[in-house]
């Protein structure tokens, strides 16, 4: 989230007895303290179905960078009209009411999920708020774009999945390198079988902070427009930081509102191994890493090597904030480098966001030509997600789909935790044999918001 408050607490100041009963009725549904909202399914508010030639009417929660890029990435259509913003962050949601004055500006997302005339919302809030508000959206009736990393916990992630299919909503993944055409091409070349048996696959992303990183900046109270104790949620509690709120970037630092920088920058790279190679869910995840180097005042960890194992192939992840050696990427200068290797019995499949390369291995690769185009170019990510609300069919990067992406990354973060190697039953969708890493894979969130556990079978 990100935004304002003082307005938002004068009005409900005066809270009507009607609404007051309303509110009081769906306490423990919600599960946080006052102000509480009336789903507006119960109200005969959600569920409608938008006319051919109606405007799909979209809100935004979370009016960061992102999220403004996402919803202009919306907007730019004729066919869509903005009717919401919420934030926590006063400036940062007032500055998007200024640029689309149909909206009505929210401070609590709980309120905004209520506006009747509102099809789907772009959540685009911190990592941590993702899991909660994702299904309030969903009770709601609202179709969401659910920004990545989809959430932070094995529970988080099955309740999602679970909200969307039972309210039966349509939900899009915010990896938008998913529509790009280099990504498809390089599906197609695996999926052809040129290339032979993929067995191992290799992922990462590097950079180079220094051993300052973010830096410290002096400790100081909350700014007045800001809602702070809103803004960090369910989450456990932390005396304020500039940096925290500054951008998604700086946020990667803070380990219990972002998870990291694995979970912030590998549904992006993972992806394109999981689409080609239509991967499950890793039977085993083992993971090492910590904060070797970086004195800052953040705590995520500054290096991340990871390995999932899946029937027949294994694949790691290695993520640095010191070093940003790249391989076949660059080296030298430092920068921002990322990449995948898929090594088949043929050959080796290298590529980033925008390019790809075969390397033969020797007489091995019998088929030179690039495969015909079977995947239709994508319309744009937030271009699908618009389309598949009208036709109520799933966007290429659903829940269903990218759930397991979400619990690679999770399960990743969560072997490093426990330091030793976490099995996964798929069948189950349950830790297997491990105790106390089963236990942390619910989350405890801060009182007084609840864990809606009852999306988790």
């Amino acid at each position: 989230m990100t935004r304002s408050q003082e307005d938002f607490c004068s009005k409900s100041q005066s809270v009507t007895r009607r609404s007051f009963l309303r509110q009081s009725a769906v306490a423990s549904a919600v599960g946080v303290s006052a102000p509480y909202f009336v789903p507006s399914a119960a109200l005969g508010g959600a569920g409608k179905r938008t006319g051919a030639n109606d405007k799909l009417r979209i809100g935004l929660i979370g009016a960061g960078g992102m999220g403004r890029g996402n919803l202009a990435s919306c907007v730019q259509y004729p066919d869509v009209v903005v009717t919401a913003v919420c934030d926590v962050w006063r400036e940062r949601r007032e500055g998007v009411v200024d640029m689309y004055p149909t909206a009505k500006p929210y401070h609590d997302f709980r309120e905004m999920l209520q506006q009747d005339d509102l099809d789907g919302v772009i959540i685009a809030t911190p990592p941590h708020w993702h899991c909660l508000i994702a299904i309030e959206a969903c009770k709601a009736g609202k179709d969401l774009y659910l920004q990545k990393p989809m959430t932070l916990h094995v529970a988080e992630s099955l309740a999602v999945r679970e909200a969307v299919k039972r309210h039966n909503r349509i939900c899009q993944i915010g990896t938008q390198i998913h529509a790009s055409s280099n990504y498809r091409r390089v599906v197609e070349q695996i999926r052809s079988g040129g290339l032979g048996k993929v067995s191992v696959v290799r992922t990462f992303n590097v950079m180079n902070q220094g051993p300052k990183g973010l830096g410290n900046p002096p400790k100081s109270d909350p700014p007045t427009w800001l809602d702070w104790d809103l803004w960090m949620g369910p989450a456990p509690i932390s005396p304020f930081n500039p940096l925290i709120v500054k951008s998604a970037y700086e946020n990667c630092s803070f380990m219990k509102y972002s998870g990291g920088w694995t979970p912030g920058m590998a549904p992006h790279i993972v992806d394109l191994p999981f689409w080609a190679l239509e991967l499950g869910v890793p039977i085993r995840t083992s993971c090492t890493g910590g904060r070797y180097t970086i004195h800052d005042a953040g705590d995520s960890p500054d290096t991340q090597e990871v390995v999932w194992e899946f029937p027949g192939l294994t694949m790691t992840w290695s993520m640095s904030m010191v070093n940003s050696f790249g391989w076949d990427f660059g080296r030298g200068v430092t920068a921002r480098r990322l990449g995948i290797y898929l090594h088949a019995v043929n050959g080796t499949l290298f590529a980033n966001y925008g390019m790809h390369k075969i390397v033969p291995e020797g007489k091995f690769l019998k088929e030179t030509q690039p495969p015909a185009q079977t995947l239709a170019a994508s319309p744009g990510h937030e271009r699908e997600w618009l389309d598949c609300i009208r036709s109520r069919k799933q966007p290429s990067c659903n829940v269903d789909y990218h759930y397991k992406i979400d619990l690679a990354l999770i399960l990743a973060n969560l072997a490093m935790k426990v330091r030793r190697t976490i099995q996964f039953d798929a069948k189950t969708n349950q830790i297997v044999g491990d105790a106390e890493a089963a236990k942390l894979a619910t989350p405890e969130y801060r009182a007084p918001w609840k864990f809606p556990a009852e999306y988790v079978s």
